[in-house]
């Protein structure tokens, strides 16, 4: 809605101001006024124009006012100047009405294709060498929701997990469970205390022993290479299962293993080295990346010949612009902070702008129960795992909790909260107000209130039909604006807000009256609260159950 109304106050604002002062505003900015005595949108265009055309702020809003008071009447029932020169608009309830029936016509919310930027955004992409945690959870929402978001505001969107099955990692998880093999057969075997400790991992060699028998593999360091890959497929096979049931999908699973055998990680230091920013120094290859800012340069081949791990992300990098995407987001976890600015500075020796690549960093989560935090464990503590949290409050609490704060802030995970079936719990709430209004129209089909035609909302007048209309055009531009803040968790406080809005209404009105007009209207407006509902909880991936 904002962007109509702004392009209706450029189009009446530059034509007038060009034609009698040979002066275009470079920009004209419209918002949504804080409180209704102000009117539903203000621009500050004469106070920013005054000055280049000679005018006193107030005496350039008149004119203005005046003009669009008579070019936008269709639009406006009054505008208005307000003190010091802003312009406020107060929307008609014809051209209200006329919004909140596209609305439930399904075309209000359709955003144009766009053909540029494409999008890669690549999230979780946690290490297969063990379960998700309640922190990669947090991650696999967010970065889940955000796709949904671009998707549906017409960007070109994909999503991507980066599997990190190469590397010492992979040689110390397979160890690991050599190491379990080994003790379940009673050997005694000590495991190192850089090694992964977890008790899944014992599981793990359960299963093993199931599997192959008691004698499938001898006992000895030569089949390492066994468990590495029977460690890593199992593990990434739970992986891939907890995010399913999270509802998280991948467009694709790309594995850093490829790069190296494809040799795109030896290729992308070749090139760095063509273009000087990779130099030998004590026997090791290090990139330049202080020329771009970052703090020292790094290695990106050891003394050993070893690459490291940020030799192979610089190729997944220019492995993702070459195929073709213009803006890459990576999604990690808050420890993650101090690798920014090198992977930057690879994105800009590779020829691409730093914007090119945005890296969102996920802080931590602390679990609540009883009003106490959740130890975390690293040995199967209590409520650890994403699973642990799926299987405790559910996925569409658990999704819904963990975008109730922005990505860029710690957030407290109240798991008790979670669980309520209560107005106090948010994600009910917001749920109970779309089965509300399923309900609501399963009576009217009971109670033999046929519906014929369309749905229209022409007529509603009241102080709390007009709130709950504007806030349902609101939602258009929350979602636009979402979706370039790339900031989801926007979403569920609006939905919480109209819910209020709904729940107050519904408890105050009766919606089956026996003024079958009025209570048509009312339905109308019922229908397109859902139509809103649905499409918020969609996004972020939490069902819009009819029942509850």
């Amino acid at each position: 809605m904002k962007e109509f109304i702004r392009d209706a106050v450029v189009e009446t604002v530059s034509s007038y101001m060009e034609k009698n002062f040979g002066y275009l505003p470079e920009k004209v900015e419209v918002e949504r006024t804080t409180q209704e005595r102000f009117g539903d949108f203000t621009t500050n265009v004469a106070l920013a124009s005054a000055r280049r055309v000679g005018k006193l702020p107030r005496d350039l809003a008149s004119e203005l006012a005046g003009l669009l008071s008579e070019q936008g009447k269709e639009i406006f029932s009054r505008v208005e100047v307000a003190g010091p020169g802003f312009i406020n608009f107060t929307l008609s309830y014809p051209f209200i009405w006329q919004s909140v029936d596209s609305l439930i016509e399904g075309n209000y919310l359709a955003f144009e294709k766009r053909d540029f930027p494409r999008f890669l955004v690549e999230f979780v992409s946690a290490n297969p060498t063990g379960p998700l945690h309640i922190g990669h959870g947090r991650g696999a929402a967010f970065g889940d929701a955000l796709c949904r978001l671009l998707a549906s505001t017409g960007y070109p969107v994909e999503s991507e997990y980066y599997i990190n099955d190469a590397g010492n990692q992979m040689k110390i998880l397979g160890r690991s469970l050599y190491i379990r093999y080994l003790q379940l057969h009673g050997i005694e075997t000590e495991m190192p205390e850089d090694h992964y400790q977890g008790e899944y991992l014992v599981d793990l060699a359960r299963e093993l022993i199931r599997e192959k028998g008691d004698s499938f593999v001898p006992y000895d360091e030569a089949h390492l290479e066994f468990f590495v890959e029977y460690a890593g497929e199992k593990i990434l096979e739970g992986i891939r299962k907890d995010l399913e049931d999270f509802r998280v999908s991948f467009d694709r699973w790309y594995s850093e293993k490829s790069l190296h055998d494809r040799g795109t990680v030896d290729r992308s230091i070749e090139k760095l080295k063509e273009l000087g920013f990779v130099y030998e120094k004590d026997g090791a290859l290090w990139f330049r990346s202080t020329e771009f800012g970052d703090d020292k340069d790094r290695v990106v081949v050891r003394q050993n010949g070893e690459k490291t791990y940020f030799a192979a992300d610089i190729a997944y990098h220019l492995d993702k612009f070459e195929r073709g995407y213009d803006k890459l987001i990576d999604i990690w976890g808050a420890d993650h902070h101090g690798y920014v600015n090198r992977l930057k500075a690879a994105v800009q020796a590779l020829g691409r702008s730093a914007d090119d690549l945005e890296v969102i960093l996920v802080q931590f989560v602390t679990l609540i129960k009883d009003g106490k935090s959740v130890s975390m464990s690293t040995r199967a503590g209590q409520f650890e795992t994403l699973r642990d949290v799926m299987n405790e409050v559910g996925t569409d609490a658990a999704r819904f909790f963990y975008l109730m704060r922005s990505a860029h802030s710690h957030l407290e995970f109240d798991l008790d909260l979670a669980k309520e079936t209560t107005s106090e719990n948010p994600v009910y709430y917001v749920q109970y107000a779309h089965a509300r209004i399923c309900s609501l129209f399963r009576e009217a089909g009971e109670r033999g209130f046929a519906i014929s035609g369309k749905l229209s909302v022409s007529g509603l007048e009241g102080d709390e039909d007009r709130s709950i209309m504007m806030k349902l055009l609101d939602f258009r531009d929350l979602l636009g604006e979402a979706a370039r803040a790339l900031e989801p968790h926007r979403i569920p406080f609006y939905l919480i807000e109209l819910a209020r809005l709904f729940h107050s209404y519904y408890n105050k009105y009766r919606f089956l009256d026996e003024e079958r007009e009025l209570s048509l209207r009312r339905l109308a407006l019922a229908s397109a609260v859902r139509e809103v509902l649905k499409k918020g909880l969609e996004i972020i991936g939490v069902s819009a159950p009819e029942r509850m």
